[in-house]
């Protein structure tokens, strides 16, 4: 079973659970995928500091910043609007949608989608099968009041579809890359770069430091980037942008893309993995734990 039907089946058993309180199931979600009992009154762990900011740091900013579609007028509103990827058109039914005047390569994306779910790629359009994908969409425009991570950022705005221009890897890249910026109170710390996202050998990570050297940490079960990967000549641009789009937050990580030198925005989000990973070593948790600094957040609600 590959990712995305895994996460389908996850969110669908998790549904049988909405009616649990959020803190209760947080704290047994947390125990389930990572063996630990959650600390919320004083919690020291970067993945105990995302529940907690899941449950007591409220910002409407925060919901409108992860929605794909609203999250654009944040761009433009910091000046950012020339790394906006081209948007062909935004719908509230997949009836809406007239696939004869799209280009033959697209991506469309429910607005609230996340953790993988919620993106169709489209490389050739001559090979899309429309009625099927037609029922997938309507399934994802269904409006929920919750999800199982209780990522609550998700489900204050109606969900729509929203079809975006296809990226495709830069010269002499195999697949794209992404650069995403762990980003604290406005400043950037660290930054995992991924490749071979969507492929059959599934994606592979590297953790690197604002100077662009590897850090000896790795998030479990994930494998390390096999071919180099080398720094971006705009990599200091890049570094400032996510400076700017994080300076609202007490956390968050910033998605970049670099292609033949032009960045290119990918998401803003806010509990990674549902804050629900491991590292290696666990040290690492700790490491970024101290980074986020849950008393800036209590004073900005």
């Amino acid at each position: 079973m590959d990712k995305y039907l895994k996460s389908k089946v996850k969110l669908q058993i998790l549904k049988l659970f909405n009616w649990i309180p959020d803190k209760q199931m947080i704290c047994l979600q947390y125990w389930m995928k990572t063996g630990r009992r959650l600390n919320l009154k004083n919690p020291k762990r970067y993945t105990e500091k995302l529940q907690w900011y899941k449950l007591y740091h409220r910002d409407p900013l925060m919901a409108q910043c992860a929605d794909k579609y609203e999250v654009r007028a944040y761009i433009e509103k910091k000046g950012l609007g020339n790394i906006l990827n081209e948007c062909y058109g935004v719908y509230q039914s997949e009836d809406d949608i007239d696939f004869d005047v799209l280009p033959e390569q697209f991506v469309i994306k429910a607005t609230n989608g996340a953790g993988g779910v919620g993106i169709e790629i489209c490389k050739d359009k001559s090979q899309l099968d429309i009625p099927k994908l037609k029922k997938e969409l309507h399934r994802w425009l269904k409006p929920q009041k919750n999800g199982g991570g209780r990522e609550w950022v998700y489900y204050q705005y109606k969900p729509k579809l929203m079809i975006e221009k296809y990226l495709a890897p830069g010269k002499g890249e195999n697949s794209l890359v992404d650069y995403k910026f762990f980003c604290f109170n406005g400043e950037p710390y660290c930054l995992y770069v991924m490749n071979e996202c969507f492929t059959e050998g599934g994606v592979r990570q590297n953790i690197y430091d604002l100077d662009f050297n590897v850090m000896p940490y790795m998030r479990e079960k994930i494998k390390p980037i096999h071919t180099k990967i080398n720094k971006p000549d705009n990599f200091d641009e890049m570094i400032e942008i996510a400076r700017k789009l994080s300076e609202d937050f007490p956390y968050v990580r910033v998605d970049l893309y670099d292609i033949d030198g032009r960045v290119l925005f990918g998401e803003l989000t806010f509990f990674p993995e549902s804050g629900y990973y491991d590292f290696e070593p666990d040290e690492f948790d700790f490491v970024l734990g101290e980074k986020f600094k849950t008393d800036l957040a209590k004073r900005r609600i």
